[in-house]
């Protein structure tokens, strides 16, 4: 139910005017000018009207109040008309159920527009879009065909549309606006699907190509990343074996190494001990003190001999002597002569022997002994040679001669110690020979020891060259063994280290020291490297594997959106259908009503005749195809869109065509299909401005009386200024023009209304 109008700087209402609609039916009345069509219009605004020229305008600004001499120009005009929402008759569907909020005792609906030109919609004070408006509007079917809203000149324009503009009117009233709004979204939602699914498609192949190279370089990766799975196996067992390997026979060579160095040092040291001993020259040393030894038995034993013979002679002459003392006695009487030269002789030989004997450093003991004796014998000779001699020199030869005996007796003891001399050395002489021999014999042991040093220590060395070798190998085994490391690093990354954390069974540690069948593995290891080097998947693997799922996941998600357009494409295309089954149907439906309401209603207004609408085909639109030819455009589902004919047989004359009727016959024709289009879904309130102008008396009673049967299904605001049509009115108001040059409304009762139609 309409509840208000109010209406501020809209047209010749400058100030803000509030008109209450608490009756079924209002009347309007006014001199021309006073601005009654203005309040007409102030509905059409506010309902949403778009057309300027329906409102008698040109622009939005039209619709502002222009100013006066005593009231300024406006700048914004503004309508608001408020509903009375109770019973909840107003509601949406779809999204913009959820953004307004309808639920409410009052509904008022606001519209402004403003110096230029632009327009606001409100919806209990919410800003809205137009859209939002006509939705709730349509609702209670007030649609946008204005056939709620009906003035004296529109009032012909059913009868003067095209039969699918009559269509398109019935359809407001029916209130199948709902049904076209949803229809007209359905078809713009199912172009744009289809448009959507052109450009996800578009899109799928457009990354279809780049997927497909995608999807073979992950195959690539894949089976780049089994074989390196494959390798980090390998690689796990293959460097564990290695390092332990090396490690382990490392160690060990370096342990025998090691050994081998101490016995080449023992070796050395016992060949240098050899040396040491050769070098020292014991040998020579002995042989030189066994030559001196024998040199020094050899001089004892000429000493000894020259003692012995000496000995002789000294005894010799020692006997010489005794026989001389004994014939000292004869000497005296001359009778022994004694040979001078014999003598001479004798002392020449002792002294030689003395000087002999002297000259023997090694029998340096009788060194005094012999002086003595050749000084004795010296002093000897020289009293025998002399003529001198005198008995007493003869008799000191005879104590001489105890001299001598003396001497002889410490010779023989020199000689016995010379003896003893000689022994020791020969005892000497035969030990050196027997160190000699042994000492000969060792050395040729030490020659042969040194030959077996030699020959072992070569083979020590050749050992050790080999172990060199082995340990050279081992260092060429561990600088292999880290370039594969970093190799396999690059390959296969930081799990190659997982080798460190791997435990070698007994077996795989034996098999470690089998070269061939780790040889075998490091093969097997290089073909699988050289495979996927060829597979140039060695890096960016992180960057193709994201592309990868980023464009998967692209696909996927368009995909799935295709599949989400398509099912909604599918859901749009069966709304439609049913959309426009159920249009079909209600309209159909809704003829067969408004029908059997145009008779009663055209009969009333004729006093008998008949009227009814019928229903014809339009022909099928047409389009341009591909090739440029046209082709038959249905409307959907094989739909056939069907116009509205009327028809009407008036009483006692005969009509074959609307054109036949007289201007008072249309009006009336077109009043009674407009009241029975509203009696079918009445819409809450309607609006007729002056439509009774041109009725009769009878046909304003007959008017009068439509008016009273419209008014218990719809609230009427009727402007008129016909005094039948005013008794039928509950309220009255009554529009001036005051001296401000500004619309002014007057409240008038029934019983004045009455009154005033007397």
């Amino acid at each position: 139910m309409l509840k208000r109008l109010e209406l501020s700087g809209f047209k010749s209402f400058a100030k803000k005017t509030t008109l209450d609609f608490t009756h079924p039916v209002v009347s309007i009345v006014g001199p021309n000018g006073s601005g009654k069509s203005n309040i007409v219009e102030a509905f059409r605004f506010v309902l949403g009207e778009q057309s300027m020229k329906s409102m008698r305008g040109r622009a939005g600004s039209d619709l502002i109040f222009k100013g006066s001499k005593h009231i300024s120009k406006q700048q914004r005009a503004s309508v608001t008309i408020t509903f009375d929402n109770s019973k909840k008759i107003f509601n949406l569907s779809g999204d913009n159920k959820e953004s307004i909020n309808l639920d409410f005792d009052e509904i008022s609906i606001s519209r402004e527009v403003f110096a230029d030109g632009g327009n606001k919609y409100k919806i209990n004070g919410s800003e809205v879009r137009l859209r939002d408006v006509n939705e709730v509007l349509s609702s209670v079917h007030i649609g946008a065909s204005g056939h709620h809203i009906i003035s004296q000149g529109q009032a012909d324009r059913i009868l003067n549309s095209n039969t699918r503009e009559r269509r398109e009117m019935i359809e407001d009233a029916l209130g199948l606006k709902v049904y076209q709004y949803r229809l007209r979204d359905s078809e713009k939602r199912l172009e744009k699907t289809e448009v959507n699914i052109k450009e996800v498609k578009s899109l799928r192949k457009e990354i279809a190509p780049h997927l497909r190279f995608l999807k073979k370089q992950v195959e690539k990766i894949e089976a780049a990343k089994d074989m390196r799975e494959e390798l980090s196996a390998k690689y796990e067992i293959f460097l564990s074996q290695e390092d332990f390997y090396i490690k382990d026979h490392g160690e060990k060579l370096q342990q025998e190494k090691s050994d081998l160095e101490k016995e080449i040092e023992i070796l050395e040291k016992k060949k240098s001990s050899i040396l040491d001993q050769e070098e020292n020259g014991e040998l020579e040393r002995y042989k030189k003190q066994i030559s001196g030894l024998d040199e020094e038995l050899r001089d004892i034993e000429k000493t000894k001999q020259d003692l012995t013979h000496k000995l002789g002679r000294t005894e010799g002459m020692i006997e010489f002597q005794e026989r001389v003392s004994k014939k000292e006695k004869k000497i005296e009487s001359g009778s022994i002569n004694m040979s001078r030269n014999d003598l001479s002789s004798f002392a020449n030989e002792l002294l030689v022997f003395v000087d002999s004997a002297l000259g023997k450093k090694d029998i340096s003991a009788i060194t005094p002994l012999l002086e003595r004796v050749r000084m004795h014998v010296a002093d000897f000779v020289s009293r025998f040679e002399s003529k001198e001699v005198e008995d007493e020199e003869i008799q000191s030869d005879g104590e001489d001669l105890k001299d001598l005996q003396k001497m002889r007796d410490h010779v023989r003891n020199e000689l016995n110690r010379f003896e003893k001399e000689e022994n020791v050395l020969r005892e000497k002489i035969s030990h050196f020979e027997k160190v000699m021999t042994d000492f000969s014999q060792e050395r040729s042991m030490d020659e042969k020891k040194k030959f077996d040093l030699e020959m072992s220590r070569r083979d020590l060395l050749n050992k050790k060259q080999i172990i060199d070798l082995s340990i050279g190998e081992i260092d060429r085994l561990k600088s292999r063994f880290e370039d594969e490391l970093r190799e396999g690093q690059v390959l296969v990354g930081m799990d190659i280290k997982n080798f460190q954390n791997h435990e070698l069974t007994l077996e795989e540690k034996d098999v470690s020291k089998d070269r061939d069948s780790q040889e075998k593995t490091r093969k097997e290891i290089e073909r699988i490297k050289i495979k996927l080097e060829e597979s140039g998947i060695l890096g960016g693997v992180s960057e193709v594997m994201k592309e990868f799922e980023e464009t998967t996941e692209r696909d996927a998600f368009l995909m799935a959106e295709l599949e989400d357009l398509e099912k909604s494409l599918d859901q749009v295309i069966e709304l439609i259908h049913d959309l426009k089954l159920r249009l079909d149907h209600e309209f159909k439906t809704g003829i067969d009503k408004i029908n059997k309401q145009f008779k009663e209603f055209f009969s009333l207004m004729f006093g008998g005749g008949n009227a009814f609408l019928s229903l014809i085909v339009q022909k099928p639109r047409r389009k341009k195809n591909e090739e440029g030819g046209y082709i038959e455009e249905e409307d959907g589902d094989g739909r056939i869109e069907h116009g509205v004919d009327i028809n009407v047989s008036l009483p006692k004359k005969k009509v074959k065509d609307l054109q036949m009727l007289s201007g008072g016959e249309r009006s009336l024709t077109s009043i009674a299909l407009l009241f029975a289009m509203s009696q079918v879904k009445p819409p809450p309130f309607m609006v007729l401005d002056e439509t009774d102008a041109a009725l009769d008396e009878a046909n304003s009673r007959r008017y009068g009386d439509m008016i009273e049967n419209l008014a218990r299904y719809s609230q009427l605001v009727v402007v008129t200024h016909n005094r039948e049509t005013m008794s039928r009115a509950n309220v009255l108001y009554g529009v001036t023009l005051g001296i401000d040059e500004s619309s002014k409304i007057l409240s008038i009762r029934l019983g004045e209304a009455e009154e005033y139609a007397k």
